[in-house]
């Protein structure tokens, strides 16, 4: 069983999901792709469990400007070894920077003993990300500073590395 919560962010509003033991295991931007795609079970309405009341005051404070540690939050990302590998990654980008799709292919192969890994496979790894804004995947881009696609739209994209002022830094937009 899981239950969930809305949060409206300055973006659009969000669906937070969390398992019986408060873990945060979604947060969603309403017409997401992949929205809850790992979730097979109900889910109940009910906004007053305390991981939701952190989650909330945490995008609260990003929202602000602010820069709230990931760590602060019990995460529990559904996914295979791969995805939860790549969405770690993904909590290791520091606020203030951007990692490309290939940068992150290159780690994973070099962890693995590969000569080379699929951007792509990252790519769709990080496409995946249930956890979204919390574990940055806004944060990734293309080779050469391009913006690539974003489950949440390109458009929220934007205005997440603007937010950062990530945006203006890109070479190539």
């Amino acid at each position: 069983m899981y239950f969930k919560s809305k949060y409206h962010s300055p973006i659009g509003v969000f669906t937070l999901v969390c398992d019986v033991n408060q873990n945060l295991v979604g947060c969603w931007l309403e017409g997401q792709k992949y929205f809850q795609d790992q979730i097979q079970s109900e889910i109940i309405i009910n906004d007053n469990l305390a991981i939701f009341e952190k989650t909330k005051y945490w995008l609260d404070r990003y929202f602000r400007g602010e820069k709230p540690e990931i760590s602060e939050l019990q995460l529990l990302p559904k996914g295979s070894e791969f995805r939860l590998r790549i969405w770690q990654i993904l909590c290791e980008i520091p606020y203030g920077e951007v990692i490309t799709y290939g940068d992150i292919a290159k780690k994973i192969a070099k962890e693995r003993g590969n000569d080379k890994m699929s951007a792509q496979a990252v790519g769709g790894a990080v496409g995946h990300n249930p956890i979204c804004i919390i574990i940055p995947c806004h944060r990734v881009i293309g080779a050469n500073g391009k913006l690539t696609g974003y489950a949440g739209g390109v458009e929220n994209k934007i205005k997440l590395l603007e937010h950062e002022n990530l945006y203006r830094k890109l070479k190539y937009r």
